[in-house]
C-alpha cells in the first residue's frame, strides 16, 4: 500500500495524483489546505472537533480529495488519524491510497470484523484509512444504526481526529444522518460548477438536522496574477 504503489487504472492513479499535500508538500494548494486545518482547529476553541464530515452539494465538486488531504494536513501534525470513507454507494478512498476494500465499515458497524484489524497503514505517518467495504443493501439504515454509533464513539477513542467522506448531501439523506452524530461538518463547493441554489439547499438541509456547519471549501478557484493557480484541478 501506499502513493507510490503501481496504479491499477487511470482513476486510480488520478486519486493518487490529487493527494497533493502529501506529493508536493510546499504548492500553494497544499497550504491552502494547511489553512484549512487552522481554520477547524480555531473553531474548537471550547470543544475540540474530532469527528469531522466533508460533503458536497452535488456530485464531481472535489469532496473526496478534500477529505483525503484535509486527514493528510492534519497527520502532518503529529495527531493519529482516521479516514473513513462513509460514501457507501460510490467509495473511492481504496482507489486514493491503494488499499483493498474487500472489508471496511460495513464489517465494522455490523460486527463482521473489528475496528483495529480492519483499518489499513498508509505510508503516511499517523494516517490510518477505514474503506468502505461491500455495498450495502441499506445504507442510510446502517449509518443510522446504534452500532454505527458505537463505531464513532470506539473510533473516537483511538484517534485524535476522524474524517468522514460521505455522498453529496442532495444526492442522498446519509450525510444528513451522519452529520447528527458527528461533531463538524465541512461543505465542498467548485467553483464555476456548484449552482447557488443546490448550495443553498445542501446548507438548508444540513441545518435542518443541526448539523455544526463548520463552513465551506471554495476549489477548483483560478485566482488571479502571482497567484494564478487552480486551488485544484481534480474532483
Amino acid at each position: 500500500m501506499g502513493l507510490k504503489g503501481k496504479s491499477r487504472s487511470a482513476g486510480a492513479f488520478d486519486k493518487q495524483r490529487a493527494l497533493i499535500t502529501e506529493l508536493d508538500k510546499r504548492s500553494p494548494i497544499a497550504e491552502q489546505f494547511r489553512t484549512l486545518r487552522t481554520n477547524i482547529q480555531f473553531a474548537s476553541i471550547d470543544k475540540k472537533l474530532k469527528t469531522i464530515l466533508v460533503t458536497s452539494s452535488s456530485p464531481g465538486e472535489g469532496k473526496s480529495t478534500t477529505a483525503a488531504n484535509l486527514s493528510i494536513v492534519l497527520s502532518q501534525l503529529g495527531s493519529n488519524v482516521l479516514l473513513v470513507d462513509a460514501d457507501l454507494r460510490k467509495p473511492t478512498v481504496h482507489f486514493s491510497f491503494q488499499v483493498s476494500n474487500q472489508t471496511g465499515l460495513t464489517n465494522v458497524v455490523t460486527g463482521q470484523a473489528p475496528l483495529q484489524a480492519t483499518v489499513a497503514e498508509t505510508a503516511i505517518a499517523n494516517l490510518d484509512v477505514l474503506s468502505s467495504g461491500p455495498v450495502p443493501p441499506n445504507p442510510s439504515e446502517l449509518l443510522g444504526s446504534s452500532k454505527m454509533k458505537m463505531f464513532v464513539e470506539e473510533a473516537s477513542g483511538l484517534y485524535d481526529y476522524i474524517i468522514f467522506d460521505t455522498p453529496p448531501v442532495n444526492a442522498v439523506t446519509d450525510p444528513q444522518i451522519l452529520a447528527g452524530l458527528l461533531d463538524g461538518t465541512v461543505l465542498v463547493i467548485r467553483s464555476g460548477r456548484t449552482e447557488e441554489e443546490q448550495a443553498k439547499k445542501a446548507v438548508a438541509s444540513l441545518k435542518k438536522v443541526e448539523a455544526n456547519l463548520l463552513g465551506a471549501v471554495l476549489n477548483d478557484r483560478v485566482l488571479e496574477e502571482s497567484h494564478n493557480y487552480d486551488y485544484y484541478g481534480e474532483g
